[in-house]
């Protein structure tokens, strides 16, 4: 069974449903004046870069911490 990197997930919904988060996609992708759009796109790329990043850390710690409790279940033939 997959498990999905859901702490991520909830990290990134809840930086991109509070209002902080909403007013910068508003500002970076549905602004009418260029500058305010120029200055909030990099900064919303940036965040979602690092929440993809976070989201494969979650990602790798999970499979190393399922192979580690796998390999100590496995036991020596006598």
């Amino acid at each position: 069974m997959q498990r999905w990197p859901w702490i991520a997930g909830l990290i990134s919904a809840a930086a991109a449903l509070n209002p902080i988060g909403q007013d910068f996609i508003i500002a970076a992708f549905f602004s009418g004046e260029q500058l305010s759009r120029n200055i909030a796109q990099p900064l919303v790329f940036i965040a979602a870069l690092a929440l993809v990043v976070l989201g494969l850390v979650e990602w790798w710690i999970r499979m190393m911490l399922r192979k580690r409790t796998a390999a100590k279940t496995v036991s020596p033939r006598d």
